[in-house]
């Protein structure tokens, strides 16, 4: 396989689990047409629910910076074995 998708994929991964750890707390309210979004400061905890759209984004920014920098990782990984 592809030395570039591989450090992509793990880069990925990576990326989506620190954004996944590191996730605001968050408390989502929908009445209706409304919906009211509450985040904290620190990180959320253990605890079970879904999760809200606000933390969904912070997951999904931070496994596209994860690619992003697998994907540096793996352009130089191939350019040295070259």
């Amino acid at each position: 396989m592809n030395i570039k998708v591989i450090w992509l994929v793990i880069g990925l991964v990576v990326g989506g689990l620190v954004g996944y750890l590191t996730r605001p707390q968050a408390a989502e309210l929908s009445i209706g047409n409304v919906s009211i979004e509450i985040q904290g400061a620190h990180p959320a905890g253990a605890g079970g629910g879904a999760l809200t759209s606000g933390q969904s984004e912070h997951i999904a920014i931070f496994a596209a910076i994860g690619a992003v920098i697998g994907l540096g990782i793996g352009f130089v990984a191939d350019r040295r074995r070259a």
